[in-house]
């Protein structure tokens, strides 16, 4: 276990309003990398407290990856401070959807390391960062279509021993009372994002922001420490992208949610992001706000063709 049940707290869904049941963003914040009961939560993780400071939750280490004679990043380095909403653009090519990969577990980088919350887990599979509470949306939601919104939700936790039939002989009164706890927290997250009226809908017949909504809320049942969010405006229309936008926004301000951003939509990177980060050519060439990256005529005219505009 990543920590004592003693002194991290077990329930963030615990007050009144569907906020303050929310206040808690990351169980593991209030502890310190070195206390002895802080250690990885994945087997082969080794413990690193001594590779990162301590207010970065995502650390990229001079990462590189070709494919055959193409090498689409170039020695890369590059963080993520806990807490924030980072953003990472480019011309198509520049190689930042090979890096969000890599980061998030799809692709083994050739060279290099990526540092997650003090550990290194360079080469882990998206399931084992699960674990470690690296969790991934994508450019199309990935919703159980047959079951309803907040049936997605509760399907979430992984400590759940309704999903054991011998608990369902032998232990029936736990299974219920863990059913119960997932539902009070599904039902709190769905109020947080104002999913109320299709809870009980199939979440296939959900429009595309709706389910990007649901994806954000499956980050949420299990206290992600990082979101790396995926191209989130595709396919999204303008009402619900705001809608999206605005619970972002809230994830991080009023829970401390960390985001990792990939996306082509400048107004929506200018909206949330702080800093940008901009790739080209497999490489890190710039990091600011996104003023401050509009502000410089060389990468806007190189990397951009034409002015970045921000809302």
């Amino acid at each position: 276990m990543a920590f004592s049940p003693k002194n991290a707290p077990q329930e963030r869904f615990c007050a009144k309003s569907a906020v303050s049941k929310l206040t808690h963003a990351s169980p593991y914040a209030h502890m310190p990398q070195n206390s002895p009961e802080y250690e990885p939560r994945v087997n082969g993780i080794r413990n690193g407290t001594d590779l990162v400071s301590s207010d970065l939750v995502i650390d990229v280490r001079n990462v590189s990856k070709r494919f055959g004679g193409l090498t689409a990043v170039n020695n890369c380095s590059l963080s993520v401070r806990r807490g924030s909403v980072t953003g990472l653009i480019g011309p198509n090519g520049a190689g930042k959807s090979t890096l969000f990969n890599i980061v998030a577990g799809n692709i083994v980088p050739d060279e290099g390391a990526v540092i997650f919350d003090g550990n290194d887990v360079t080469g882990l599979k998206p399931h084992q960062l699960f674990r470690t509470g690296m969790l991934r949306t994508f450019q199309i939601a990935h919703e159980f279509s047959n079951m309803t919104a907040l049936e997605n939700l509760m399907m979430v936790p992984g400590d759940q021993p309704g999903e054991y039939l011998g608990n369902a002989w032998f232990r029936p009164g736990l299974a219920r009372s863990r059913e119960t706890e997932v539902r009070k927290k599904a039902l709190d997250v769905i109020d947080f994002l104002k999913l109320g009226h299709v809870r009980n809908e199939l979440a296939g017949n959900l429009s595309g922001g709706q389910k990007k909504l649901l994806e954000l809320g499956r980050t949420m049942m299990v206290d992600a420490k990082v979101v790396l969010l995926d191209e989130v405006a595709a396919g999204v229309n303008k009402t619900l992208l705001n809608d999206l936008a605005s619970n972002i926004e809230r994830m991080n301000t009023e829970l401390g949610y960390t985001f990792f951003v990939i996306e082509h939509d400048m107004d929506l990177i200018g909206r949330l992001c702080d800093p940008v980060i901009v790739m080209a050519q497999g490489e890190k060439i710039a990091e600011g706000s996104m003023e401050e990256i509009r502000a410089n005529p060389q990468i806007v005219e190189a990397y951009f063709g034409t002015p970045v505009e921000v809302a």
